[in-house]
């Protein structure tokens, strides 16, 4: 018994170990990974991002070469701190940061210790790299910018952080990223694929060829080059047009919903981001928040969309029945309702039916439509409901789905928004207390390309493709159903006919009468809105925005734009001259209103925004 239990231990024995040798050998490769690791050096070959085109093919990103020189600190032997120092303009205790951050990432892996050396650096240094084992030199490529504008729309790319390395294996230390625009919402596009050397190493630690002759290695493959919706000469123009004034300028194409300028202002030249200076850069801009450079006033700027809304609110009284285009109202400098209180307005004929209305942009009638849309409910709270639900199908109080990096909704109030503000069932609320909503002040609050695409949904007559930037990858047209489906709005269309008659007559004898273009047919609607601010917690009034939005032709539109001008004074002043020419520099090439051009390319509002305060307040709301 006792040599059948010997035997029975041996032999348990024997197979628990031949059980570990097979796991170690077979089951397990973390000995072998790390042996692997230790003889292996991985060397990365980077793509070339992919190019940016315009609508027309013309070239606004392309690449140039860089070199970042990288060190793997377990392989660092002693060397002269004071000459790496002196090639590369660094400051030793600044190294010796690096080198320290770099061995708390990995002491096997390789970190960057100065990214994107010049040309001449690089020549000085790659002369002298045996000196300074451990580090080596890896060749990147970054953004070379053929147009000084579209920063907003581009984006930049930068370093990758921690978060970003941790969240996608793809990237590793030093590796570059897209942010902010069309470079970080395509980057997976874009950056292509990295190609993969394994280097065998001796003992000695001294490179010895491929490894298995390379049979792992694999080739990079460039990124996909795009073509973009934007027409880089229209928002060069837009551009020069915005200098030395703050806003946003948005040009759509109403048959596609393709983005054809996205302007922001005051914005910077994209080469400002690239480069060693790119940091500092980024630092001044960052921080410049009076100006906001890095702000996109034409996705992020929620402002009150002024009277352009008025056109809006005339399409939901005519589909709700409570007008028709004959009804006229009477105005006197006003709308009186309440108790002694009055809304404003400037001096015209009256009384005044639909289209008269719109061209002269009368704020009595339109209070007189508001009020009925919403009276003609039960309740103040089942009329703003259904006033809500005509505004959301025009995308409105939404980001509207597209290809943008950022954005905002804007604000369309609804019952609960009211209820709560006013303490209902405390307190009741009627139509008169939302009137402002009437001509686009109130709780209403639009973003320019939500104003752009207003315009072009009207020139379409009821419809309109989620506005987007992308129109081509590698020369293939794009075919997302988000951005070829079209969005139908709940008016009906043949309410539309005479809403672009009134905004063809603010051109013809209207508000905007003198901003005619010869040869080309333009539906408008200028506006102007009233701008408050906080001053030592009080309430302040400042200078109005001039604001325009238009489509044209306006038989068969082919262009449809918003522009915003912070601190305009009024619509025809500086947003409808833009709006003009812009449309005549894209529908014609070049410009015949070159006294409009002379004046708005010499006038700035630079003095204006360096007021705390600027001028009375404003009663016209045109």
């Amino acid at each position: 018994m006792r040599k059948v239990l010997l035997y029975i231990t041996i032999l348990t024995t024997g197979l628990i170990f031949i059980g570990r040798l097979f796991y170690l050998q077979v089951v397990d490769t973390s000995l072998a990974i790390r042996s692997r690791d230790n003889a292996i050096k991985v060397i990365y070959d980077y793509p070339q991002r992919g190019y940016i085109y315009d609508r027309n093919g013309d070239l606004m990103v392309s690449n140039q070469p860089s070199y970042d020189v990288m060190v793997i600190p377990r392989n660092l032997k002693p060397f002269d701190t004071t000459e790496f120092c002196n090639i590369l303009s660094i400051e030793r205790k600044d190294l010796e940061k690096k080198l320290d951050k770099a061995r708390i990432y990995s002491p096997m892996l390789p970190s960057v210790i100065i990214p994107q050396l010049t040309k001449s650096e690089y020549a000085i240094l790659q002369e002298k790299m045996r000196k300074y084992e451990g580090f080596y030199i890896q060749k990147r490529s970054l953004r070379d910018y053929q147009v000084d504008h579209s920063a907003n729309v581009l984006g930049y790319i930068a370093e990758v952080n921690q978060a970003t390395i941790n969240d996608n294996p793809y990237y590793i230390s030093g590796d570059l990223i897209g942010r902010a625009g069309v470079e970080a919402y395509y980057e997976e596009l874009l950056r292509g694929v990295k190609g993969v050397k394994y280097i065998q190493k001796d003992r000695f630690n001294r490179d010895i060829g491929p490894y298995k002759d390379g049979i792992y290695d694999t080739l990079p493959e460039k990124g996909k080059d795009i073509s973009l919706t934007i027409d880089a000469q229209l928002q060069e123009y837009g551009t020069r047009l915005m200098e030395n004034k703050r806003g946003g300028i948005v040009a759509i194409e109403p048959e596609s919903g393709e983005i054809l300028a996205l302007i922001t202002a005051p914005n910077y030249d994209p080469a400002k981001l690239v480069g060693r200076k790119r940091s500092p850069n980024f630092t001044e801009l960052y921080y410049d928040t009076i100006a906001r450079p890095l702000y996109d006033r034409g996705l992020l700027a929620e402002y009150p969309p002024g009277s352009p809304f008025k056109t809006l609110n005339a399409l939901i009284g005519l589909q709700e029945g409570i007008v028709d285009t004959d009804d006229k109202f009477s105005c006197n400098h006003g709308y009186a309702y309440g108790r002694g209180r009055k809304l404003g307005c400037h001096a015209h004929r009256s009384p005044l039916d639909m289209i008269p209305g719109i061209a002269n942009s009368c704020n009595a009638y339109f209070c007189n439509v508001y009020r009925r849309i919403i009276e003609k409910y039960p309740s103040p709270q089942e009329g703003i409901d259904a006033w809500n639900a005509h505004l959301k199908s025009f995308g409105l109080g939404d980001f509207l789905g597209s290809d943008f990096y950022t954005g905002k909704p804007g604000k369309i109030p609804d019952s609960d928004y009211y209820n709560q503000i006013y303490d209902y069932p405390t307190y009741k609320w009627y139509a008169t207390a939302t009137l402002s909503n009437a001509i686009g002040q109130g709780e209403v609050l639009m973003t320019p390309i939500q104003l752009a695409n207003m315009a072009a949904t009207i020139g379409n007559k009821g419809w309109y493709y989620t506005p987007h930037i992308l129109k081509e990858i590698e020369g293939k047209p794009i075919k997302e159903e988000k951005f070829t489906k079209k969005n139908y709005t709940t008016i009906e269309e043949r309410h539309f006919e005479p809403v672009i008659e009134g905004m063809h007559e603010v051109y013809k004898s209207g508000t905007a009468s003198t901003l005619r273009i010869p040869g080309i047919e333009i539906a408008g609607k200028t506006g102007t809105a009233e701008n408050f601010t906080k001053i030592d917690g009080k309430r302040v009034q400042l200078t109005d925005h001039s604001i325009f939005v238009a489509f044209a032709p306006v038989d068969n539109p082919k262009i449809a734009i918003a522009v915003f001008v912070e601190n305009g004074y009024w619509g025809s002043r500086y947003a409808g001259r833009m709006a003009s020419l812009m449309i005549e520099k894209y529908l014609k090439g070049t410009i015949t209103r070159t006294d409009m051009e002379e004046w708005i390319l010499s006038h700035s509002l630079e003095e204006e925004y360096a007021k705390p305060l600027s001028g009375e307040p404003f009663k016209i709301n045109q």
